[in-house]
C-alpha cells in the first residue's frame, strides 16, 4: 500500500468512528426514553415501543440503511448518505438500548423505590439520585458490547455509498489488486477502535469500584 492509501483508510476511520460515536450518543437517551415509557405500561404506547422495537431489532443494519435511504423520501424526509447512516445506527442502537434499559429497570430492587418514596422524594428526583446511577452501572457491560456490535456493523452502511472502513479497503484492493494488505489494515482500524471502547469499559468500571466500593457485574 502507498501512503495515500493509508490517509484512505485512516479517512474512512475516522467516518466509521464519526458515525459511531454520533449513532451511540443519540441512541443511547432515546433507548432510555423508550424503556421508561415501557416501563411505565401505557396501554396502546406500550404495545407500540414494544412493536416498533422488536421490529429495528429483527432488521438487518443493511435492511435498516435501505429504508431509511430509499423508502423515508417517499415520505418527504431525504437524507444525504452521511445523515441517513447516522439516522441508521441511531435506531439500531435504540431499539437494542431499549431492551438493555428495560431489563435493568425490571430487575430494580422496588424496596429502594418505596423507601423514597416514603421520604417524600419526587417520582423526577427518585429516578435522577436513586434509579439512575444503579441503572447506569448495571447496563454499563452490555451497553459496551452494543457499542462494539454498532462500530462492527458500520460497514452496512457502505451499501448506501458512505465510504467506511470495509469499503475503503474494498476500494485499495480492487486498484492494487493486493487486497490481503488493505484488510489487515482495516482489522487493525477496527480492533484499535474497539479496544479503546474495552479501555473506556475499564476505566468506568474502575472509577465506580473507587467510589461505591464494589465492582461493576
Amino acid at each position: 500500500m502507498t501512503f495515500d492509501d493509508v490517509l484512505t483508510l485512516l479517512a474512512a476511520a475516522s467516518i466509521t468512528l464519526g458515525l459511531s460515536v454520533a449513532g451511540i450518543a443519540l441512541g443511547l437517551p432515546i433507548g432510555l426514553g423508550l424503556a421508561l415509557l415501557r416501563s411505565a405500561r401505557l396501554p396502546v404506547l406500550d404495545q407500540a415501543i414494544a412493536a416498533l422495537v422488536s421490529l429495528v431489532r429483527a432488521a438487518p443494519i443493511v435492511t435498516l440503511a435501505l429504508f431509511v435511504f430509499f423508502v423515508l423520501p417517499e415520505a418527504g424526509l431525504e437524507l444525504a448518505p452521511i445523515p441517513a447512516a447516522v439516522v441508521t445506527l441511531t435506531l439500531n442502537t435504540a431499539a437494542f438500548d431499549c431492551e438493555i434499559f428495560r431489563a435493568g429497570l425490571a430487575a430494580f430492587p422496588r424496596d429502594q423505590l418505596e423507601a423514597a418514596s416514603a421520604y417524600g422524594l419526587r417520582p423526577a428526583t427518585r429516578f435522577r439520585r436513586i434509579v439512575l446511577p444503579q441503572l447506569w452501572r448495571a447496563s454499563l457491560g452490555p451497553l459496551v458490547s452494543e457499542m462494539t456490535i454498532v462500530l462492527k456493523g458500520t460497514p452496512a452502511v457502505a451499501v448506501i455509498g458512505v465510504v467506511e472502513i470495509t469499503r475503503a479497503a474494498g476500494r485499495i484492493g480492487a486498484q492494487t489488486y493486493e487486497p490481503l494488505p488493505p484488510f489487515l489494515a482495516a482489522t487493525v482500524l477496527y480492533t484499535a477502535l474497539i479496544a479503546v471502547l474495552v479501555r473506556g469499559q475499564r476505566f468506568a468500571e474502575a472509577r465506580i469500584a473507587r467510589r461505591y466500593g464494589y465492582a461493576v457485574s
